[in-house]
């Protein structure tokens, strides 16, 4: 029987969890659908990732109704994907903040991705006609951005590239907390279709320099101490090292795409196969690192179309 595409068959809700992890910091987190972050000052609200539809987000936003009724100013996005930004026109008048990368992909490749993740993932997208166009920032910034929510600073930092060319993470120094994006998952397999995967690892060592002691990582359970703040450095670490490793000794040996992901899924599976997400992201993530391996520096463009005759072929062969 041929596998459904992606997360299509993937029906069930998920439970939302709204917990603070340090004072005045929220994590909004969803059994490993995309995370976001509030962060609450004496003056604003900052919320880290808009989710999916406004309709989505307006669920966020009525969770933060219940701890405060200050003004969101600040909708910060962590990178462009579609399942993370297009809830933004349900924060009215909030300053949409980004990184200029961010914005040249946005540019580049953001229709393209609208469609690819909606049709990968359509119950992250409920009420998707709600959407009434992409998300541009308002404001942009190249490696990094003070904000002060008064009485609170928060440090936006673009510390390299990874999940994406144009990653930022916050940091709220005041209490050494950590919202990562997608570059940081818990539990759930990191999607590398759009990866710098050479770069990815040392980006991650620059987080861990900053010595968080909780975070909100893009998928998975907040962290609460730097403990489980390091295990998901390290796990992450591992899996897109591991990814791209496997991809080099692949294309060394002449293996094709195919090839290739049969013998990845096969030696990834035993140690990643039960994190969230797992058979979705291979296809897209073997590709990925396949394309890397042989220098193409530049990730595709994925599309709907392409996205489905790369999948179901490369699923076919496992």
């Amino acid at each position: 029987m041929q596998k459904q595409f992606a997360s299509v068959s993937d029906l069930e809700e998920k439970q939302i969890t709204f917990t603070e992890i340090a004072p005045n910091i929220y994590a909004y987190t969803t059994q490993g659908d995309p995370n976001s972050a509030v962060i609450i000052g004496d003056d604003h609200v900052l919320v880290m990732e808009a989710q999916a539809t406004p309709v989505m987000a307006k669920a966020l936003i009525e969770k933060i109704r219940t701890v405060t009724d200050k003004p969101i100013k600040y909708l910060i996005l962590s990178h462009y994907h579609a399942v993370r930004v297009l809830g933004a026109s349900a924060f009215d008048s909030a300053e949409i903040v980004c990184s200029a990368k961010t914005l040249e992909m946005i540019n580049e490749r953001g229709e393209q991705d609208f469609k690819s993740e909606t049709d990968r993932f359509p119950r992250l997208f409920r009420s998707v006609e709600s959407i009434p166009h992409l998300t541009y920032p308002t404001i942009t910034f190249e490696t990094a951005m003070t904000i002060n929510l008064g009485n609170r600073i928060v440090e936006l930092k673009h510390l390299g590239a990874g999940h994406t060319r144009g990653d930022i993470i916050a940091w709220v120094p005041d209490c050494k907390a950590l919202f990562s994006g997608d570059l940081l998952e818990y539990g759930a397999t990191p999607y590398c279709g759009d990866a710098q995967l050479e770069e990815w690892p040392q980006t991650l060592q620059h987080i861990k320099a900053l010595g968080a002691v909780c975070a909100v990582p893009g998928r998975g359970n907040a962290l609460f101490n730097e403990n489980e703040v390091n295990e998901s450095i390290d796990s992450t670490t591992k899996y897109v090292t591991m990814l791209l490793e496997t991809a080099k000794a692949a294309v060394a040996k002449g293996l094709d795409l195919t090839e290739a992901y049969k013998e990845i899924h096969g030696l990834m599976k035993p140690i990643f196969g039960d994190y969230v997400i797992f058979e979705h992201c291979m296809p897209f993530n073997v590709t990925r690192a396949y394309e890397e391996a042989q220098g193409i520096k530049h990730p595709k463009i994925w599309t709907a179309e392409k996205d489905k005759e790369m999948w179901f072929a490369l699923q076919a062969s496992i």
